[in-house]
């Protein structure tokens, strides 16, 4: 009892105890102010380190978050190492947590993974309209874990994003003009001449077809029952729909001004009456 009393007694106890602890908790409070601080600001700098470069304002901002989140970690792991703390033990069990939850949320972690690579190397912007994951449709938004799209039919349809760079992309409007390829066939007794050049003036009538490149009218299979002739026009990708169904309905209507036919599939059936009686087959047992 008098060993305790004399410990805890005079200064001994505050040389022992009180000044070393006291000086441990003011340098953690100091690492922990100091070190978040100087995490803020290099995740502002690394946040406008991604702005600069075009990166999306969203994928930046989460990219951020993430760091600043990271080295916040740092700073408290240094902070109760001053302390005298042995971290080990704990980074075992933030190891052991991080692998559960990197388990847990593969999908999502794959997820993110696919949104980033959209978002840096930018196969399609939001406007666009593309075909990818059997979806086609406009690009109304690109996020972190999935992309929307609009389709045509204004249905609004969400996309993992893992689904889209995991397969084929087809950017319709990335480019800003767009070939029309068009087939129309002839019957074996009409003139290829004359439809050629129906073909060609259907073309050239419609200011909205370019004149570069030049429209290309070409003959392109002899076919079982028809004579095969391509109409190649380019046009700015925005009217592509419209001069297609424009191109159609001018050939068509033509053509039958010029008496040229358009085959298509046709069945003859030949009924036959026979006068001879109907024999019946009877079995015997």
């Amino acid at each position: 009892m008098e060993r305790v009393s004399q410990l805890f007694s005079g200064t001994d106890w505050m040389d022992a105890y009180l000044v070393p602890w006291g000086i441990n908790i003011v340098l953690a409070v100091a690492t922990f102010i100091v070190g978040r601080w100087i995490a803020r600001m290099i995740t502002r700098g690394i946040r406008r380190v991604m702005e600069r470069t075009g990166l999306d304002a969203t994928l930046a901002r989460f990219l951020g978050n993430i760091a600043y989140t990271a080295l916040v970690g740092v700073v408290i792991i240094a902070s109760l190492n001053q302390l005298g703390i042995d971290t080990t033990s704990i980074l075992a069990v933030f190891a052991a947590a991080g692998l559960a939850v990197g388990l847990a949320l593969k999908d999502s972690l794959s997820n993110f993974a696919a949104g980033v690579m959209l978002i840096f190397f930018k196969p399609f912007k939001a406007g666009d309209f593309v075909e990818a994951a059997g979806i086609a449709g406009v690009v109304e938004e690109i996020g972190v874990f999935n992309t929307t799209f609009r389709t045509p039919d204004n249905r609004e349809i969400i996309v993992p994003n893992s689904q889209i760079y995991g397969g084929t992309i087809v950017n319709v409007t990335a480019r800003e003009t767009r070939r029309i390829d068009l087939v129309f066939g002839i019957g074996y007794g009409d003139s290829i001449e004359d439809a050629k050049r129906v073909l060609a003036d259907a073309m050239a009538s419609d200011s909205r077809i370019l004149a570069d490149p030049e429209p290309a009218v070409a003959l392109i299979e002899l076919a079982d029952n028809s004579v095969n002739l391509a109409a190649r026009p380019w046009v700015n990708t925005a009217d592509y729909w419209a001069v297609r169904g424009d191109l159609m309905e001018r050939v068509k209507s033509a053509f039958d001004r010029q008496g040229i036919s358009i085959p298509f599939p046709q069945r003859d059936v030949h009924l036959y009456h026979s006068q001879e009686p109907v024999r019946t087959l009877t079995a015997s047992a």
